[in-house]
């Protein structure tokens, strides 16, 4: 089977053992390789595919400039804009299907723009020092990034090190040779949500929007998955999106570490993909459940909702302040927006007699989101919950609209 190459990245320099090895497990096994350094100041000790100076010359900068800056910081910075440079046009010219990239700090750093140069689909994995590390920001992982702690590796082989990066080494190989990449024969909607527990519409709309002769991905909106969401949108991966969950919005402007990134809400309207939008759960924020809580939501009601995550329930001021980031996010959309705001709540477990229903709460957001709705978006008031058929109805209403504008293609009539 010797029918896929791997990308093989990292400083050969410092890290040549490693890198050799995990070179040697992929050929073992029928694949191919091909070898990028990364360095700026050593030679690897044979020729590696792609030079460091090839790397930073994509970049147009190169190994001197890297060497003159007299930081480490700024020249590893000048070695990822070229290697992520030179990975997507590898990429398109077919050279590999799939890539690894070995490093510690600095070399996760690189990765993390590597693995964002490629699309869904091809398999990408980083093993790391820092791999599930807080370090590692959510803002700049790949939708498929897969990461593998590199064990016991720090200074040269050893037993324990070639375990991880051996699993590694076939991890990405049988990737490449078993990925199914995303069919662009259908059209594809993404949809955020929660469990059923908390929000129900997806069960209702996934069903009828495959009617329609899309396919539906729906991401599940605890940090990870809207990040996920909004890296497929920044990459037009989506043809609408039904973004009804934007607890995530929430939890970065309130400091959660349960974060979707900054741009939560921006990229399918930053390119110009129609948006439906419903603020779920937006009276959430989610803390990590095994962590004591912290001291500004002392006084605060919370759901446990299991051992990993709980959450807090925002005040009628913190509400505001989340019905303005919708607004502020939303502003800057260049596609067409729907807002449906369901006044009789946005999350299961606020419905009237149930334990965290706060009917001033829900008023003062809706109230805030009404005064502050940017002029560029289409504000539909809904007398329902967002669990209510009704809710689904009125969105499938808004789409149908748009497939017989042709704002959305209508997949059957292709």
């Amino acid at each position: 089977m010797n029918d896929k190459t791997i990308l093989v990245i990292g400083t050969f320099d410092t890290k040549n053992d490693e890198l050799s090895y995990i070179c040697e497990c992929i050929k073992r096994q029928g694949g191919n390789t091909l070898s990028i350094d990364v360095s700026v100041l050593g030679e690897p000790e044979k020729p590696t595919d792609y030079s460091k100076h090839q790397v930073a010359e994509e970049g147009d900068s190169s190994i001197s400039a890297a060497i003159e800056s007299g930081d480490e910081n700024t020249a590893m910075q000048i070695m990822a804009v070229g290697a992520a440079l030179l990975v997507s046009r590898l990429y398109l010219e077919g050279k590999f299907e799939g890539l690894i990239v070995l490093g510690g700090t600095m070399g996760t750093d690189l990765a993390l723009d590597v693995t964002n140069a490629v699309p869904l689909g091809v398999p990408k994995y980083i093993v790391s020092t820092i791999s599930f590390s807080p370090l590692i920001p959510a803002g700049r992982l790949a939708a498929d990034t897969q990461m593998i702690l590199w064990a016991g590796g720090l200074y040269g082989l050893n037993s324990i090190c070639k375990s991880s990066l051996s699993q590694a080494a076939g991890a990405v190989l049988g990737a490449a040779r078993a990925v199914e990449k995303p069919d662009a024969a259908r059209p594809i909607i993404g949809m955020t949500s929660l469990g059923l527990s908390g929000l129900k519409y997806m069960s209702f709309l996934k069903p009828e929007l495959e009617k329609r002769g899309f396919d539906v991905a729906v991401f599940h909106a605890t940090g990870m998955g809207g990040r996920a969401f909004e890296s497929l949108a920044s990459q037009n991966a989506f043809v609408c999106v039904f973004d009804f969950c934007t607890q995530e919005l929430g939890n970065h402007i309130h400091g959660s570490n349960i974060s979707a990134g900054e741009d939560r809400l921006t990229n399918a309207g930053l390119r110009g993909i129609p948006q439906l939008v419903a603020p779920g759960c937006y009276d959430l924020v989610d803390i990590v459940g095994w962590q004591d809580s912290p001291q500004k939501w002392a006084e605060h009601p919370a759901h446990a909702h299991n051992r990993l995550l709980s959450s807090i329930v925002l005040d009628v001021g913190e509400r505001r302040e989340v019905a303005h980031a919708h607004s502020r996010q939303l502003s800057s959309a260049n596609g067409p927006v729907t807002l449906l705001l369901p006044t009789q709540g946005c999350g299961e477990w606020d419905r009237p007699g149930n334990n965290l229903h706060d009917a001033d709460g829900l008023a003062a957001f809706c109230e805030e989101t009404i005064k502050t709705c940017p002029s560029n978006v289409d504000l539909k008031i809904l007398d329902c919950h967002i669990n209510d058929e009704v809710f689904c109805e009125a969105a499938l209403i808004v789409l149908d609209q748009w497939m017989l504008n042709g704002i959305v293609q209508d997949p059957l009539d292709q």
